[in-house]
């Protein structure tokens, strides 16, 4: 859950990543699943049986055409260029502040205020400016978002100082140990376990890390605002 994470575009129990990405290009360039499949060094069943699995929610995403006197081949439907257009504005507006790590959570949206929305995540319920790259929707609860904290956005507290949960501007609020601590001259990355996969990235400086005597197995109650993080609609 870094800079370096795969966005993905959801219909119903389907996951549109970077995987489907190369395959419905793939075709487009080579013109055929056959095509596609061996410049990925994918069987043509098993391309076959994922396009299969993706236009069961996602609709028709490319025309296969038999052989015959004009030939066979495939190409992409209107469907699958707009679902390409789709996935390049989601990660266009993830990767927004490449370069700065972020953690991305899977989550729902529970309810919105304005531009501000209570989206529930595995580690627990997070407020977070909505961003539709989509521009389609007028509601947006229920709907299926990435939540992107920027690394730099997150303070640490130790427990016993932390402020109480919306005692401040900063209502979001984790509590997790410290995995890992890799310091700088100025800069400290901290890996934070809060119950996820992997670890929640926080970037403090070395001050802030000498002031919290910081070492790994701490426990700390990282907080960061609402309007320092993202819920982008998949």
């Amino acid at each position: 859950m870094d800079a370096g994470f795969e966005a993905r575009l959801r219909a119903g129990d389907v996951a549109f990543g970077d995987d489907d990405v190369d395959l419905l290009r793939a075709v487009a360039e080579h013109g055929s699943v056959s095509g596609a499949a061996e410049a990925l060094g994918r069987s043509r069943a098993r391309a076959l049986a994922r396009l299969e699995t993706l236009e069961e929610d996602f609709g028709p995403l490319v025309d296969r055409r038999r052989g015959g006197r004009g030939g066979g081949g495939s190409r992409l439907t209107d469907e699958a260029r707009d679902l390409l257009a789709q996935y390049d504005r989601l990660c266009a507006a993830l990767s927004g502040t490449a370069g700065v790590s972020e953690t991305v959570l899977e989550g729902t949206v529970a309810e919105t205020t304005g531009e501000l929305g209570l989206v529930e995540t595995p580690a627990g319920a997070v407020r977070a400016l909505v961003i539709d790259p989509h521009g389609s929707r007028t509601e947006y609860d229920g709907a299926s978002v990435q939540v992107s904290v920027r690394a730099d956005a997150i303070t640490l507290h130790a427990p016993a100082d932390a402020p109480p949960g919306g005692g401040t501007s900063a209502r979001n609020r984790f509590v997790g140990t410290v995995t890992s601590l890799d310091a700088g001259e100025a800069v400290a990355r901290v890996g934070l376990d809060v119950g996820l996969d992997e670890p929640v990235l926080a970037l403090v400086t070395v001050e802030s890390v000498d002031r919290l005597s910081l070492s790994v197995g701490d426990e700390v109650v990282a907080t960061f605002k609402a309007t320092a993080t993202h819920a982008t609609v998949t």
